[in-house]
């Protein structure tokens, strides 16, 4: 397993990126701090596969409430990955399987997934 980052940074930043591969393809993803929870979905929006971002790790609604997409304003619920508004509601964000051990948080590799 790939150690990601620690509780207290995340706490800290409130978001992190970080880069995997699923099926042999590279991928983005984020970390984020979002009520008490690590969460962890790939940095693509549902709608068009663009970042969410613009690159500057911002990934919530001004009130820190839900994910939103930088671009077209597809609005997802933080902890679900469901978008409740914008251009491809009910859809979500696809997740990024990740555990939580002592102060780390870590990838689960491709290879590490239980079948």
């Amino acid at each position: 397993m790939k150690c990601l980052a620690t509780i207290e940074e995340l706490r800290q930043k409130k978001t992190i990126t970080f880069r995997f591969s699923r099926e042999g393809i590279q991928h983005d993803g984020f970390l984020a701090w979002h009520e008490g929870q690590v969460l962890a979905y790939e940095n693509r929006c549902r709608h068009i596969p663009i970042s969410l971002d613009y690159g500057d790790g911002r990934f919530f609604t001004p009130d820190g409430k839900f994910i939103i997409c930088q671009t077209h304003g597809a609005t997802y619920e933080a902890v679900t990955g469901k978008c409740v508004a914008g251009p491809c509601p009910g859809t979500f964000l696809a997740k990024v399987p990740i555990k939580v051990e002592n102060d780390g948080i870590f990838l689960i590799e491709e290879d590490e997934v239980e079948a």
